[in-house]
């Protein structure tokens, strides 16, 4: 690897996903205000997420699926079978 061009300011973080109040522990080098006191008791940076992997739709599989088929009975029911 080159010399130089990583950040060597890597730090224990917490990220907490403010939609349903989850909290992980990692290393990052985000820039972050406040503090949160963890489960060992010791405070650390914190920095809140809007969405992350536990309320994201893709990951917990609560998608909103749209129904096709509906689609095609109602447009069949408002315009008929018309011929020319």
């Amino acid at each position: 690897m080159k010399t130089g061009i990583h950040p060597d300011n890597y730090r224990l973080i917490v990220f907490k996903d403010m939609s349903n109040e989850t909290a992980f522990l990692t290393r990052s080098t985000v820039a972050t205000k406040e503090t949160i006191v963890w489960e060992d008791g010791k405070e650390y940076p914190l920095f809140k997420l809007e969405i992350s992997n536990t309320s994201h739709p893709f990951y917990t599989g609560k998608s909103n699926l749209i129904d096709t088929a509906g689609r095609i009975e109602k447009f069949k029911k408002r315009y008929g079978n018309k011929e020319a």
